[in-house]
């Protein structure tokens, strides 16, 4: 990667695949299982068609792109950006999905899955120096916990990869 051009999420292709064999697959058995029976209609195949296309907006990936001193978002509806240099705040939210939530100084927000960083290493290199730039300026006072936590974790599976390839696992 050249310097000045945006990282990308690597995993983001795998992942939208899937989405779209999943929403393909579900679609074709509604229809199937409708002819089947002898009741698939214009209106029930419009209906399977409405449902396919909810489900594929759900299970639509995130894409994570991110630049010198910014990290993106793109979704199916609407793109989310935050500036890595001015972020005020960075948290982690546990749930069933965990998410890592960005905030800036200028209203920007981003949440997004940590294997993404996990899985990228230079997304996680852009982010960390734009956290780097804003705990300098004395923007983010809090944050230092989830972002430790991270890069241990980043660092745990770069080791744990080496050691793999090295066949000394």
């Amino acid at each position: 990667m050249r310097r000045g051009e945006p990282a990308r999420d690597r995993t983001w292709l795998p992942e939208l695949r899937a989405a779209i064999w999943c929403t393909g697959g579900l679609f074709t058995l509604m229809l199937l299982v409708d002819l089947a029976n002898g009741t698939l209609d214009p209106w029930r195949a419009l209906c399977w068609t409405a449902v396919a296309l909810v489900l594929f907006v759900v299970l639509y990936p995130p894409r994570v792109t991110a630049g010198e001193h910014w990290l993106a978002s793109r979704g199916p509806v609407r793109t989310r950006t935050v500036r890595t240099d001015l972020l005020v705040l960075v948290r982690r939210s546990d749930g069933v999905a965990p998410r890592l939530v960005l905030r800036d100084a200028v209203g920007g927000r981003v949440e997004l899955d940590p294997k993404v960083l996990t899985a990228n290493p230079l997304l996680w290199h852009r982010l960390e120096q734009g956290v780097r730039r804003s705990r300098e300026r004395g923007l983010l006072r809090c944050g230092a916990v989830p972002m430790q936590a991270l890069a241990d974790r980043i660092d745990h599976d770069g080791a744990r990869a080496v050691f793999e390839v090295s066949g000394l696992a």
